[in-house]
């Protein structure tokens, strides 16, 4: 005769139903955080060791610009501070917002009455700098449709309003566009065709490319079109002259890690944007907080240094930097564009 058995032996024992689903539930948590605390070791290690030398600004790099240089808000004392801010810089082209698109794909004039002045007085602040017309849009439903042919035609007109303005090229700026989006392509083949040659640039913001292979699909799947694919990405790039990575935005908690981030990013895109298109990675120039910007993290600093460790030692002459955005800038920012970048022997 056995006497009452313990609790505790029970409960460490009982083979069957309860047990397998302790084990179901001990892996479905487990998992995400194995994977999540990979990912910051693997993002961590990326962070460290010395950029090569070569690593710093070939004198094409960009800046976006809000649009109070087109509706009147901004005048020449604004021009003034931004030209200190500009000369003795890499920077070359300037995104001046211009839009934003209608969602129909039209372009109201009364947007940008003062973007011819805004464009000569640009042009007059450095030689050779160049002008784009930055126009957008959210692409969700019941905003804009890049599916739609009558609203891709009004897209690329209203490119050509702004070239006439006087502007020195385009700038396209759609979110989200879900990986391998077909609408895009055609969108941009029929600008390129509408743009005559050696009459504009034509350049845009693009997705983050997907760290590991599956990412864009799955974000898909979840309604979150974040990622590229590496190819999708070289198919948009061949259809532009210059394509900036808007890498920032990624919800990464420490300097470190998105300094990581910002490595892979820049190592993904040159592999996968031909050589024939400036590329350029975007910093982080503003000081939201939210889930996925944390301004402590989010530095240019960081992003610089992520920048450079990604370009490595054997560089790529069509590359640089972008800094979003000049009405957020703080003067922190400048400075650290500057001595990680225009600097080269100041950043370690």
């Amino acid at each position: 005769m056995t006497g009452p058995e313990d609790p505790g032996s029970v409960a460490a024992g009982v083979p069957g139903r309860w047990s397998r689903v302790w084990r179901a539930v001990v892996v479905l948590v487990s998992v995400p955080v194995l994977i999540f605390m990979a990912g910051g070791a693997s993002l961590y290690a990326l962070s460290l060791g010395t950029p090569a030398p070569r690593s710093y600004t070939r004198g094409q790099d960009a800046v976006w610009l809000g649009h109070a240089w087109v509706d009147g808000r901004k005048g020449d004392r604004e021009l003034a501070a931004l030209a200190t801010r500009l000369r003795g810089s890499g920077i070359s082209d300037l995104y001046l917002h211009t839009g934003p698109l209608d969602y129909d794909g039209t372009l109201p004039a009364s947007l940008y009455p003062r973007a011819a002045w805004a464009v000569a007085a640009l042009h007059s602040i450095m030689p050779g700098l160049r002008v784009h017309a930055w126009l957008g849009q959210r692409v969700e439903p019941g905003e804009l449709d890049l599916s739609s042919p009558a609203v891709r035609a009004n897209i690329v007109r209203s490119a050509g309003q702004a070239l006439a303005t006087g502007f020195d090229g385009i700038h396209y700026n759609f979110e989200p566009v879900p990986d391998g989006d077909p609408g895009l392509l055609t969108l941009l083949d029929a600008t390129r065709a509408a743009i005559p040659p050696g009459h504009g640039v034509l350049s845009m913001s693009a997705h983050h490319v997907e760290p590991v292979p599956g990412m864009s699909l799955g974000g898909r799947l979840l309604g979150y079109a974040k990622w590229w694919t590496p190819g999708y990405l070289t198919q948009v790039a061949r259809r532009l002259d210059q394509v900036a990575v808007m890498s920032y935005d990624t919800a990464q908690p420490t300097e470190a890690l998105y300094a990581g981030y910002v490595r892979r990013q820049t190592e993904l895109a040159l592999a996968a944007v031909p050589p024939g298109t400036r590329l350029l990675m975007g910093l982080p120039a503003y000081h939201d907080e939210n889930p996925t910007h944390h301004a402590s993290a989010e530095t240019v600093s960081a992003a610089i240094k992520g920048v450079r460790l990604g370009l490595g030692a054997a560089g790529r002459e069509r590359f640089g930097v972008a800094l979003y955005v000049d009405f957020t800038a703080t003067d922190y920012d400048w400075t650290s564009y500057r001595l990680g970048w225009t600097s080269p022997t100041s950043l370690p």
